[in-house]
């Protein structure tokens, strides 16, 4: 995990893995998570009363990203995941500092996913408007293959498509067609295409079609979701969790408006309810 993690104590408990977002985004995250560890309990937060953190300065959402990891810390996480780009990006030493469990953030496993699939080096990410300002990718990138080329470019219109469930239309190929016409206009050898926000895999089969309609070849789309799934269990290795039974999932937000609609479309299976909280 490099610099996205920390090993300040040995976890043996049966403790949850702490996930949280900006919003319901990191549903995605969770999602690949209960694939690849679906014996492990898991407790979310989507800040969701201060949604988009994207837009907000690094100040602000450093504060914001420390108080999530708090919460998630007084329910006795053995590990946090920082299911925001953004936060990721612009949070992650402070959270580290703070914490007291390993953190593993979206950059560094997203980062290292898309130099697994580039075949020439070329990489293209897209994201939030504050991930993209951050160049967090692009050093991430850089420290592993100071030859790779990162091409980055904001793509805010994606994340309401996401959330409206325009994800595979008329409207969804339009808006992808935008962005990624500006994307490799700036280089056209890109061959990976890596989704830098949580938002994003919803829209991956669009992204990956209109993507190699431009390129006139198969562009590889690699997502952090699936790459932090990864990580973490990496991080906990042969932890006491490998069990048959299904773990529990315990959602938290702090704004729970249209949550009943939107998070099963991310998390991809029925669920029950979030749980209101006030941090």
């Amino acid at each position: 995990m490099g610099q996205e993690s920390t090993t300040k104590q040995t976890v043996t408990e049966r403790h949850p893995i702490g996930v949280f977002d900006s919003g319901v985004g990191g549903l995605t995250v969770v999602r690949a998570l209960r694939r690849a560890l679906p014996g492990e309990d898991i407790v979310y937060l989507g800040d969701t009363a201060r949604v988009p953190y994207g837009s907000k300065s690094p100040r602000t959402v450093e504060k914001y990203s420390l108080g999530c990891q708090r919460f998630l810390l007084d329910h006795h996480v053995k590990l946090v995941l920082i299911a925001c780009n953004t936060a990721s990006a612009n949070a992650l030493p402070a959270l580290i500092s703070a914490s007291p469990v390993p953190v593993i953030g979206a950059v560094d496993p997203g980062a290292a996913s898309a130099l697994a699939a580039t075949t020439n080096g070329h990489i293209g990410v897209i994201g939030t408007l504050g991930t993209v300002r951050s160049n967090a990718y692009a050093r991430a990138i850089g420290a592993r293959d100071a030859n790779a080329k990162l091409t980055a470019l904001a793509c805010p219109m994606l994340v309401p498509l996401a959330e409206e469930g325009w994800i595979d239309d008329e409207v969804a190929a339009l808006v992808a067609r935008r962005y990624l016409t500006q994307l490799f206009a700036q280089d056209p050898a890109i061959d990976t295409l890596l989704l830098g926000c949580t938002h994003y895999p919803l829209l991956r089969d669009v992204l990956a079609r209109i993507a190699a309609e431009i390129a006139r070849r198969p562009v590889a789309v690699v997502d952090s979701a699936s790459a932090m799934a990864e990580a973490a269990r990496d991080a906990l290795g042969s932890g006491p969790n490998r069990r048959n039974a299904a773990g529990q999932l315990q959602c938290f937000a702090t704004d729970t408006s249209r949550l009943d609609e939107l998070a099963p479309r991310f998390l991809g299976e029925p669920l029950t309810g979030f749980d209101l909280v006030d941090l």
